[in-house]
Order: C-alpha cells, then structure tokens, then sequence
C-alpha cells in the first residue's frame, strides 16, 4: 500500500503548495477590497457633505427670499402709515411693521447660523476632498504591486495544477478519492507520517498494533483521532519521492 500512496504524496505537496497560493491571494483580493472599501467611504462622506451643503444653501435661498417679501411688506405698511389719520390705524400699522420686523431680525439670526454651520461643512468637505485625493494617488502603485502579485500566484498556480494533473494519470484512483475527500474536509495534509508512535498530523500518541498495521503497508490505515492516512517514513517505496527528500534533511538537521 505504500506505493500507492508514493503519487498521492506527491500530489499532497502541490495541493499544500496551491492551497498556500489560494490563502495567499486572497489575503491580496482582501488588501484591494480593504483599498478600495476605504476609497468608496470617503466618496460617501463627500457626497453626504454636499449635500448637507447644497440643503444649507436651499434654506438660506428660501430664508432670503422671505426676507424680500417682510421688506416689501414694511415698506408697503409705512406708505399706508404715512396717509392714515386715525392713531387707531397708526398703532395698528406700527404694531404689523413691528412684528414683520421681528420675523426678518429671526430670519437674518437663521441665516447667520446657516452660513456659519455651511463653512464649517465645506472645511469638512475640503479635508475629505484632500484624503480621497490622496488615497488615490498613494495607493495606485501599492493596487498595482498587489495584482502584479496575484497575477504571480496565478501563473504560480496553474503551473502547479499542470504537475498535479500529470501525476494524478499515475496515481490509484480509490486511493487518491479517499485523498481528495479528506482534504476538503481539512485543507491540510491528510497522509501523513507516524513519528515516535505518533501521528503527526493531530500529534495524538498511537498503539503498538496500530504502528504494525502502518509498517506492514497492506491497507489504508486511517488515525483513529483525526481520520489521517498513515504511511511508515522509512519505506523504501517512497524513495525518490519529496517526501524522502524531506526525511533525509530531518535526519541531517538532528545529527
């Protein structure tokens, strides 16, 4: 059984390899989003400010133009004022010409503090104006590296997948089935080696009967924890493989 798994280990590593590429991108698709997310909430805020701007302006427009009409309509009472003869019409008109003019006194304070809450908007704006201007500029050649580099990852990638697929002719189907299964469950190594009696893969300690079972090589044994293909490291039947490869720099390390 240990020289079917010799193709399923070598497809293993270039899953490893293509599943770091896939976090990898999209740790970069999720740079461009935050980029891009941080671009759109300073279009929002200026588009708020112009309109809370452009709503000031409206009420300023409406308030002047009431101003106009309670002008006119003093002036129209102190004509009519200056004819009367009753002071019964006089104090009337005074009191009208009075209250009108109150209302226009209001509507000039109201004026007042809109254009002064309009100033204090527009610097907002001009601010926000200023961080989009320069979110834009500075992050084009940061946008640019990061899709440089996702373009990597990709040629990367299907470069990678071409190998697989070439090894995968090779490899035993039913074996390599029951791969494929348990690395979409766990998206990591799922062949793994016993080492020290231990699966290395959940490093959950094993029984001597189940080391034999891995050392004979005759069926699939799975890890009774974490459900992890077993092979014995020391088989001759991974020899030439990456794995091997692998072993070999392990052994030279711990000398």
């Amino acid at each position: 059984m240990q020289e079917s798994l010799k193709s399923v280990l070598e497809v293993q590593e270039l899953d490893i390899k293509m599943i770091r590429l896939m976090r990898l991108k999209k740790q970069r698709q999720g740079e461009l989003q935050q980029i891009e997310s941080l671009r759109s909430e300073l279009r929002e805020q200026q588009e708020e400010k112009r309109q809370e701007i452009e709503n000031f302006n409206k009420e300023v427009t409406s308030l002047e133009a009431n101003i106009a009409e309670l002008n006119e309509r003093i002036k129209t009472l102190e004509a009519k004022q200056s004819s009367v003869k009753k002071v019964e019409e006089f104090n009337a008109l005074t009191h009208e010409m009075t209250s009108a003019e109150r209302e226009r006194i209001s509507h000039e304070q109201q004026i007042s503090n809109l254009v002064d809450k309009r100033a204090f908007e527009e610097e907002i704006l001009e601010k926000i104006k200023t961080s989009l201007e320069a979110s834009e500029t500075n992050s084009k050649e940061l946008e640019s590296d990061i899709k440089s580099s996702i373009t990597r990852i990709n040629n990367e990638g299907a470069e990678l997948k071409g190998q697989r697929d070439v090894i995968v002719k090779t490899a035993d189907s039913v074996t390599l089935k029951i791969y494929e299964r348990l690395l979409r469950n766990k998206k990591d190594r799922v062949v793994v080696p016993i080492e020290n009696r231990t699966c290395s893969g959940c490093h959950i300690a094993l029984t001597a009967q189940h080391e034999n079972l891995v050392r004979k090589g005759k069926n699939l044994v799975f890890c009774e924890h974490c459900s992890r293909i077993h092979y014995w490291q020391e088989s001759e039947a991974l020899e030439g493989t990456s794995i091997a490869t692998k072993r070999r720099r392990r052994r030279v390390l711990t000398s």
